[in-house]
């Protein structure tokens, strides 16, 4: 079963579910690397998984450049009051956000 990543960082709420969410993630990226191994997808398109940034550098710059872009919400985004949740949600957005 897949694991929804974004419902699991929305119920990120102390660091303990934080380090949940960044296995999971973590475990999302192993699982596409396999995937892509046996059905490499088009190099204009993201990943059988979603993600859309293919190197760790990738992810944590796509990260930062989305929480920076999001600091004050977006239309369809309020930033939550807990530090956690909104960690756990800008890593998430490492893995779609170019």
């Amino acid at each position: 079963m897949a694991t929804d990543l974004f419902a699991l960082a929305d119920r990120v709420h102390d660091e303990e579910s934080f380090l949940l969410f960044v296995a999971a993630l973590a475990a999302d990226w192993e699982a596409e690397r396999e995937i892509e191994k046996i059905k490499p997808s088009s190099p204009y398109a993201a990943g059988a998984k979603g993600w859309e940034n293919g190197t760790v550098g990738g992810v944590l710059a796509a990260a930062v450049r989305w929480g920076e872009d999001s600091i004050n919400g977006l239309s369809f985004y309020e930033k939550p009051a807990n530090s956690w949740r909104r960690a756990a949600q800008i890593l998430h957005a490492g893995k779609f956000y170019e």
